[in-house]
């Protein structure tokens, strides 16, 4: 973080020009198959508000029981993370049933290909979550895969020996032309902005084995549409694995997204998979941060993955 960034005080909370701390939301944490969640879900939105001006990344509060000492963050307990997903799911749990799209807002709404306009080569979390992404990633890729990296940039955090032995074929799709052409593991990519009125992945049904969207999510305007995107565009029995942490650029963050903890998004994730039509099943989240006895240390990670059904019920 810059030396020289300003801090000014905003109710109860602080805002930084780099980095925006915020104190765990008082919502409690409930079953994720009660409607608690879910309520707490459809308020998210009426929490972002206008006076949350922030440029630079942010750290999501997370309402568990575990506090880093240093920050005073609260991050998700062992386990907590796991069991944010429901076991199954019911319509009357669908929280984006009567949900508005000002829960979709974002405070900066200029169109996402400006904010995109320059490359930034370099990573949006720390060395520590970089690695579990990357050695993630290597796992659950398979030989002969052909993989979409959804809102690709300069690194898949896929390692040229694991293409190499796996004899991957890897699509990035992504904002920066420049990024997309540094990123030596892509076979092939496309510069395309997932957030316009009309969402339609270039690529024919059935084609991919993987697809992985790291960082990402939380920046989708129309998630459940991509999400359906993605699931057409998978093959049967094929898988999907969305990466998210808490660090972001805030002010292109959804405003569901940013009123919520670290639990509540694993929640949201999986909601966007279930109820975006796509025919998902085995849906489940995994916290993937390193810890040092239940402490996170660095950066948190966490990933929620889903297999495309074989067949439509």
């Amino acid at each position: 973080m810059n030396s020289k960034a300003t801090l000014r005080v905003i109710g109860a909370l602080i805002v930084i020009s780099d980095l925006f701390v915020a104190p765990a939301i008082a919502f409690g944490h409930v079953d994720a198959a009660s409607s608690g969640r879910r309520n707490v879900i459809n308020v998210l939105g009426t929490s972002f508000g206008g006076a949350l001006v922030v440029i630079g990344s942010y750290v999501a509060p997370a309402n568990a029981s575990v506090k880093d000492p240093k920050t005073g963050i609260l991050l998700p307990s062992e386990g907590e993370i796991e069991a944010a997903i429901p076991t199954s799911w019911d319509e009357d749990d669908n929280p984006f049933a009567s949900m508005g799209k000002d829960k979709f807002a974002r405070l900066d709404s200029a169109p996402d290909i400006e904010f995109y306009a320059d490359p930034r080569f370099v990573e949006h979390v720390d060395e520590n979550a970089v690695r579990s992404m990357t050695t993630y990633i290597d796992q659950f890729l398979e030989a002969g895969d052909s993989v979409l990296d959804l809102c690709s940039s300069w690194t898949s955090h896929i390692s040229p020996a694991t293409k190499d032995r796996l004899d991957l074929k890897v699509s990035g799709l992504g904002m920066n032309r420049k990024e997309l052409e540094a990123n030596t593991v892509l076979s092939d990519w496309t510069v395309l902005d997932l957030n316009k009125d009309t969402v339609k992945l270039p690529y024919e049904d059935a084609s991919f084995d993987k697809v992985v969207c790291q960082l990402s999510i939380d920046y989708l305007t129309r998630p459940l549409d991509v999400m359906k995107e993605v699931s057409r565009v998978l093959k049967p029995a094929g898988r999907v694995a969305i990466l998210f942490s808490n660090r972001l650029f805030i002010q292109k963050a959804v405003g569901l997204w940013t009123g919520a903890d670290d639990i509540d998004h694993a929640y949201t994730v999986g909601a966007y998979l279930r109820f975006s039509n796509g025919g998902y099943e085995d849906i489940k989240s995994k916290d993937l941060s390193q810890r040092k006895g239940k402490l996170i240390v660095g950066d948190p990670l966490y990933v929620v993955t889903a297999a495309k059904r074989t067949t439509r019920s």
